[in-house]
């Protein structure tokens, strides 16, 4: 299969460090966060990679090249303005062809098996996607979700376990069929609908996680490091 990261971002709650240097570039334990990404995208035996980029791109394709130096294939998806999450995803279908692929965002950090993903992408039936989740964190993350009964995404509802969208996933193409190539799009209204629709499925992740979007969290990203990722 075939995996994206997405690295498309300008990283505003960053600066002034994303004014010189791309966001997926920071380095976590003297490595760039990307390549964190990479390196077990090879591991797990996903070495076609699709990266999309916009601002300060020109610093991603120099520093990662075709990928050959971490056991990948890089193909680059350019944007000349970003075109946030969903947006950027239908801009490089073309690059990610028409079987199931990964997803995931560039900017976290995470021990999370990409070896399961192949299965995943083999085990979706009739589902457009799934989700990775993680209970939710200590700061703010995006829309509070829950997986029901059925292994299905679902927004949090009363009761719910909250949980939040990891950053990990795999959709089939036809999840982003609505949206036009080079079309701005965001990536929640896409997923409430195919939640409404139960064709997401879902799985809790409870392994090592952030979501590096502050100078802080990158320092915790560090400090995670020393105490057992891999």
């Amino acid at each position: 299969m075939k995996a994206m990261i997405l690295a498309a971002g300008r990283g505003e709650r960053m600066r002034p460090l994303t004014d010189t240097c791309p966001k997926p570039l920071l380095e976590v334990g003297g490595t760039p966060l990307i390549v964190w990404h990479l390196r077990r995208l090879a591991e797990a035996g996903i070495t076609d990679v699709v990266i999309n980029h916009a601002w300060l791109g020109s610093m991603i394709e120099e520093r990662l090249g075709d990928g050959s130096a971490y056991g990948v294939r890089i193909q680059y998806s350019v944007e000349d303005v970003a075109l946030e999450t969903a947006g950027g995803i239908a801009k490089a279908l073309p690059l990610l062809g028409d079987e199931p692929f990964a997803v995931i965002n560039g900017d976290i950090f995470t021990d999370y098996d990409f070896s399961k993903l192949a299965n995943v992408a083999q085990e979706l039936g009739e589902n457009l996607g799934h989700l990775v989740m993680i209970k939710k964190a200590d700061y703010p993350t995006g829309r509070d979700l829950a997986i029901d009964a059925q292994d299905k995404a679902r927004l949090c509802k009363e009761g719910d376990q909250a949980m939040t969208f990891a950053g990990v996933a795999v959709y089939r193409p036809a999840f982003f069929a609505d949206i036009a190539a080079g079309q701005t799009a965001a990536l929640l209204p896409s997923l409430m609908r195919s939640m409404e629709k139960s064709q997401l499925q879902a799985e809790a992740f409870s392994g090592l996680w952030l979501d590096v979007g502050t100078v802080e969290r990158l320092n915790q990203a560090d400090a995670m490091l020393k105490v057992g990722l891999d």
